[in-house]
């Protein structure tokens, strides 16, 4: 792809369809909630699948996200936590 026009290389890029939204959260947590309304809404618009994942019932993901949820992972990687900010979720989703 290296020596591949850039129009090309776009066409190449994975579609929304391609992604994974995982939310890990706990129940009875606002900032959680309120990251649900966020991924729910993006990912419902781009078709986008998601799944929430419960800190409570995975102890490596407690130990690594602990202090940070809600934590927001776009196909395996950190795109954020606390607070989830729809526009910049949906450019991480619709770019690459």
């Amino acid at each position: 792809m290296a020596g591949m026009s850039p129009l090309f290389r776009r066409a190449a890029a994975r579609s929304p369809q391609d992604r994974l939204v995982t939310l890990i959260g706990k129940p009875d947590c606002h900032l959680c909630d309120a990251a649900q309304g966020v991924v729910e809404k993006v990912c419902a618009e781009l078709g986008v699948p998601w799944e929430v994942k419960d800190i409570n019932q995975d102890p490596q993901l407690h130990d690594q996200y602990w202090e940070q949820i809600p934590v927001v992972l776009v196909d395996g990687a950190q795109h954020t936590f606390w607070r989830v900010n729809e526009d910049r979720l949906r450019k991480a989703l619709t770019e690459r």
